[in-house]
């Protein structure tokens, strides 16, 4: 890992993910995380003064960026949550089968690596009955915003640990398993269209078990 990635990159993804409307969409997504939570891209904390704290029983913050960490272990003291660290991608949650009762996802699908097996490793860890809370920016529905989120890509990809701008989100949780228990849509105001259409609602396993 280079000095950028290392040190640069998590405070300029800190800053772009505590934006006036990303945190209006996260205030619509993390409260309604419940009992055992898995945060996948857990990032810099930005979620923590969303989450009810009477609803939660704990959480287990999922990233494998050690300056992501670093920046959230600032807000971790003033959280008043237990939460547990887990340093490991998405491809690789180190829980058991049904830990969590709650997945919680802000704005990392676009950055894992393999988003396939990142999902059915989440349909391993949840429990008969849990849901995947999601919020998420992805491919565009508009012609011209999807033809520059292609142009950009690599450029974006290098300068944002490998964002991908162009995920298609619902198709990516069907692919996975996953089926739509609810989603809105939208372009969120003040931010660059391209990194601006938002899938937020939940997703449930298809399965009941998974071997």
């Amino acid at each position: 890992m280079g000095f950028y990635d290392r040190w640069i990159l998590p405070s300029i993804v800190d800053l772009g993910c505590g934006t006036k409307p990303v945190s209006k969409q996260r205030a619509k997504i993390v409260p309604l995380a419940e009992g055992r939570v898995l945060e996948i891209g857990f990032g810099s904390g930005r979620n923590l003064p969303f989450y009810d704290a009477a609803k939660v029983e704990r959480v287990w913050g999922l990233d494998p960026s050690e300056g992501m960490r670093r920046i959230a272990a600032r807000r971790l003291v003033a959280a008043g949550l237990e939460v547990e660290m887990l340093p490991m991608p998405g491809e690789e949650i180190p829980l058991d089968r049904a830990s969590a009762d709650t997945i919680l996802m802000t704005y990392s699908l676009c950055t894992i690596p393999d988003p396939l097996r990142a999902l059915a490793e989440m349909a391993r860890v949840l429990r008969v009955g849990g849901r995947l809370l999601f919020c998420e920016h992805g491919v565009a529905p508009d012609e011209g915003v999807r033809r520059w989120q292609g142009r950009i890509a690599p450029l974006w990809g290098a300068l944002f640990g490998g964002c991908r701008l162009d995920r298609d989100i619902p198709g990516l949780l069907g692919a996975g398993g996953w089926g739509i228990e609810k989603m809105e849509t939208m372009y969120l105001p003040g931010t660059p269209r391209i990194a601006a259409y938002n899938y937020w609602g939940s997703s449930l396993p298809r399965q009941a078990s998974f071997s």
